[in-house]
């Protein structure tokens, strides 16, 4: 496998650990009310609001057909939806710059360090999920709270 294949993959497989963390969450528990910081809807709305950013800089025609998910209005399917397809433009878009100039428009210095940054961030946010759940006293499963670290499995 080249390296732009490994590059997507892997960004591919933080998408699923995204979506296998929505999915734990159900529409049940996205919603739960919080006595303070950013909702659990809005934790992955800003996951995905941060990756059409990123598209519009870099691929502006692909980002057109991605919606922006405003803060409050997100239910579920929306959500599973949103990430699915923003996950899918940032995978082409990884492989495209690594297949080209290895560069991603608009970040320095590369598609690698791209792809490295937007996994910090959105691993930050898985995060700050788990943390909101937990005071709200809905904790995630055992087996989705190790889940979220087995790469091999996603």
């Amino acid at each position: 496998m080249d390296l732009a294949e490994q590059l997507a993959e892997t960004w591919q497989i933080n998408d699923r650990l995204n979506r296998y963390l929505l999915a734990e969450v159900g529409e049940e528990r996205l919603h739960v009310p919080l006595t303070k910081g950013k909702s659990v809807d809005s934790q992955f709305a800003h996951i995905h609001n941060v990756r059409l950013m990123w598209l519009k800089v870099s691929d502006p025609a692909v980002a057109e057909k991605l919606v922006k998910l405003e803060k409050g209005t997100t239910e579920f399917a929306e959500l599973e939806a949103s990430l699915s397809a923003s996950g899918d433009a940032i995978a082409d878009l990884v492989r495209a710059a690594a297949q080209s100039n290895g560069r991603v428009k608009g970040f320095k210095p590369h598609v690698s360090a791209f792809v490295g940054y937007m996994i910090a961030h959105e691993a930050n946010h898985r995060g700050q999920i788990e943390i909101a759940l937990r005071q709200a006293g809905v904790s995630l499963s055992d087996k989705v709270a190790y889940g979220l670290w087995e790469w091999g499995a996603r």
